[in-house]
C-alpha cells in the first residue's frame, strides 16, 4: 500500500486490493497546503464543520464521500466502496481558542490490504477508556502529534504505550507551512522515542505492506506534497 502525506491530517491510501481513500481534506488557503490533486474511490472526513477536515468537495472527481460522524447514527459502523469502516465519537480541544464550543469530530479506522489504520479525526480531548480501546490491534496509527490544538502529548503517548500500534505517522504538527503559534513541532513528540525506533520517508510518499511491519511500535515521519 502508498501512503502520501498531503498535510495537515490529510492522507492518500492506495492499496494494492480495495478502494483508494483521501482522508480528512482541508481548505488548502486555511492551512497553507496545496490544493491535492488527485481524487480516490473514496474520500472519508471526520468533521462535518470544520475546514481544515471536512472538505471533500475540493478532491477532484467523483469520488463517493463518508463523513465518519454519520456512522455513529448507526452504531459506529458501516461500508462504503466495499470497505468497512468503524468511527467513535469525539471532541475538539474544550478550550479551543477559535470557538466557544467544542467541535464534535470523529477518530475513524479501518483495514486495508491486510494492514489496521486508525486516524484521530481532530480529537481534542483525553481519551476515555471506550475511546482507548478503539486503537486495540491498530498497525497504523495517523496521529495527531502536535499538541496545542489537538490531543496532548502526553495523554496521546499514554494510548501508544497501551496499544501499542506497529507504525505510528505524525499529522497535524507544525511546519513551515502550517505554524499557528499553538502547535507544536514534531520534535516534540519524537522525544518520546529513541533515535532507533523513528524512520524518516524523505518525501511524502512511503510503502507500508503487512509483511513490512514491525514487531514493536515505530514512528515513520513523512514530508507533506509541495
Amino acid at each position: 500500500m502508498k501512503i502520501r502525506w498531503y498535510g495537515h491530517a490529510a492522507f492518500g491510501l492506495f492499496p494494492k486490493d480495495g478502494p483508494s481513500i483521501i482522508t480528512d481534506p482541508y481548505l488548502p488557503d486555511l492551512v497553507g497546503y496545496a490544493p491535492i490533486p488527485e481524487t480516490a474511490d473514496l474520500v472519508i472526513t471526520s468533521s462535518d464543520d470544520d475546514d481544515g477536515h471536512c472538505r471533500a468537495d475540493l478532491v477532484p472527481g467523483t469520488p463517493q464521500v463518508l463523513n465518519a460522524l454519520d456512522l455513529l447514527k448507526t452504531g459506529g459502523k458501516g461500508e462504503i466502496a466495499g470497505l468497512e469502516i468503524t468511527a467513535m465519537e469525539a471532541m475538539e480541544w474544550e478550550h479551543h481558542p477559535d470557538h466557544e464550543i467544542p467541535g464534535q469530530n470523529a477518530m475513524y479506522r479501518f483495514t486495508l490490504d491486510g494492514i489496521r489504520i486508525a486516524h484521530m479525526g481532530d480529537v481534542g480531548n483525553r481519551l476515555t477508556d471506550e475511546q482507548l480501546a478503539f486503537y486495540e490491534d491498530v498497525d497504523v496509527l495517523l496521529a495527531l502529534t502536535g499538541g496545542g490544538l489537538t490531543i496532548k502529548l502526553p495523554d496521546l503517548m499514554e494510548m501508544i504505550h497501551i496499544q501499542k500500534p506497529k507504525i505510528v505517522i505524525p499529522m497535524h504538527f507544525r511546519t513551515l507551512t502550517y505554524k499557528p503559534r499553538r502547535s507544536h513541532w514534531v520534535e516534540g513528540f519524537l522525544a518520546n522515542f529513541h533515535d532507533e525506533q523513528v524512520d524518516f520517508a524523505f518525501g511524502y510518499d512511503a510503502e507500508v505492506t503487512k509483511e513490512s511491519l514491525p514487531e514493536s511500535t515505530r514512528v515513520l515521519v513523512m514530508d507533506y506534497m509541495r
